[in-house]
């Protein structure tokens, strides 16, 4: 197969997946290095396609399912326990965690895709923050952050706003 199918092959698999897809998975369907994918997911997002590599796989924004609106929250909190517990009350109130973005004085605005939608999502993004001993981005705003949300429905996303407000996470709707 030339590099060149490869590729468009690749950008329709990302259209129509309806989840992340990584790196890995797509050198074992291809049957080249994840050095190669590497490289090939540079070349299609200059060809102009919005490609985010999320801690789940590849994805095209937009072509997920559970596609709703877009809110952004601005919380705070401190350690991992808290990270974690923030994200699993947004998760169990059917929001998607699209990203986290900080807004550093120095730098600017600061944005990292997550794609976290599930329990499990959390439980293996925060496996690998504790493993790697990382410290989040809100580290550098004295746990200020932001996320934006996918939420497809106003009444869980209301509620989901009462909880980390009794929790002392949510600061406000940005």
């Amino acid at each position: 197969m030339l590099s060149e199918e490869r590729r468009e092959k690749i950008i329709a698999l990302l259209k129509e997946r309806q989840e992340p897809i990584t790196g890995s998975e797509l050198s074992k369907l291809f049957e080249v290095s994840r050095q190669v994918i590497v490289q090939d997911i540079a070349l299609i997002r200059a060809q102009g396609y919005h490609v985010l590599a999320t801690t789940n796989g590849y994805v095209i924004p937009g072509t997920l399912k559970k596609a709703g609106k877009l809110k952004t929250v601005l919380c705070k909190h401190g350690g991992y326990d808290e990270m974690e517990e923030e994200l699993k009350i947004m998760v169990d109130m059917g929001a998607r965690v699209v990203d986290v973005m900080i807004d550093h004085p120095i730098y600017g605005r600061i944005r990292r895709p997550l794609m976290i939608c599930s329990r499990i999502d959390v439980e293996d993004f925060m496996e690998n923050v504790r493993r790697d001993k990382a410290e989040p981005l809100s580290a550098l705003t004295g746990g200020e952050h932001m996320h934006t949300l996918e939420i497809s429905n106003d009444r869980a996303y209301r509620r989901m706003i009462e909880i980390l407000s009794e929790k002392g996470y949510f600061v406000k709707e940005v």
